[in-house]
């Protein structure tokens, strides 16, 4: 790396008042169809940000576009400031991109790679922070392997050291967990958590919904390549959850008793267990108090809520429709 262009990065200079990533008007079309439609967004610095959608949804567009692999057609992303078009080696300084697709090259080690990665950023390999990779991904007893003897998750723990490699500002996680097993998923998760408090910006996708509700503060959800919700999880899931009373009954009924039509109440097995779906914004002790008028000898009840994925499903279902 030219002693020129080290100097240049070293000099990036991020002020806490901007946003780790800003996304204006993006759009993006391949053979005419539109991929990616006029999207605006905004992720803060410190952020565990989601960005969900179903397979097409301009997810893993998007990140091609904000890592530059994929050209803008129209609009704007700038991160932590800089444009990512006219000041792209600031940007790139900033970023470590984890790809949906496995991305190795097969003619070199782990340990090689490793070591020569932070340069293509112009950044001094730094001994102690790659050897803190390597312990917590698992890679130690694989340094002198090359990438095509590796298994799957293997690749992808090694795909994760290396955009971690040169201290990102801003991880891109595209689909991070794929193919990996349960305990390599905690133990990621756990890490991801670790370099968020040290400072690190993330924005992830992932299928694993539940993954997503724990880890992420925020989520956006795209479908056909639009935004269709944003805004902090739990606000997300308490506005579009759909909670559910289920009752079992000392006595079997016929018909739904009066006065609950407004609860949607479907009467399930033999008569003995009545489901009935409440209001967001209703509590439910008013509930609780018609039922005790309707004398109707309850031997037990649960309550459900809905989760990021019945919300999730919700929102996509109903974007398709339309």
């Amino acid at each position: 790396m030219p002693a020129s262009c080290v100097t240049l990065l070293d000099r990036v200079i991020v002020s806490p008042m901007e946003k780790a990533l800003k996304i204006e008007n993006l759009h993006k079309s391949y053979a005419g169809v539109a991929a990616v439609k006029n999207l605006d967004l905004e992720i803060e610095q410190g952020e565990i940000f989601g960005l969900l959608g179903p397979n097409g949804a301009g997810k893993s567009t998007i990140i091609n576009m904000i890592s530059g692999v994929s050209v803008i057609d129209s609009g704007r992303i700038s991160a932590f400031g800089y444009d990512n078009r006219s000041q792209y080696r600031q940007t790139r300084r900033m970023l470590g991109v984890v790809h949906q697709e496995i991305v190795i090259d097969n003619f070199f080690t782990i340990e090689q790679a490793l070591k020569m990665h932070a340069g293509y950023y112009g950044v001094e390999d730094d001994e102690p922070w790659r050897n803190e990779l390597i312990d917590r991904l698992d890679l130690r007893p694989h340094l002198d392997k090359v990438m095509i003897k590796l298994s799957g998750g293997m690749k992808r723990r090694f795909m994760i050291a290396k955009a971690l490699i040169h201290r990102p500002r801003l991880l891109i996680l595209d689909e991070p967990t794929a193919g990996v097993d349960v305990e390599l998923r905690h133990g990621l998760w756990d890490f991801v958590r670790e370099i968020n408090q040290r400072g690190t910006t993330i924005l992830l996708t992932t299928h694993y919904l539940e993954e997503a509700e724990e880890m992420c503060g925020r989520i956006a959800i795209m479908n056909y390549g639009e935004l269709v919700a944003l805004e902090p999880t739990r606000d997300l899931v308490r506005r579009l959850s759909r909670r559910t009373l289920r009752l079992w009954l000392t006595r079997a009924l016929a018909a739904v008793p009066a006065g609950l039509d407004a609860y949607h109440p479907r009467i399930n097995g033999d008569g003995r267990q009545l489901v009935l779906c409440l209001p967001t914004e209703q509590g439910v002790g008013d509930l609780l108090h018609r039922l005790s008028e309707l004398h109707l000898g309850i031997d037990d009840f649960e309550t459900d809520q809905s989760h990021l994925e019945d919300v999730f499903l919700q929102l996509t279902r109903e974007d398709r429709k339309g």
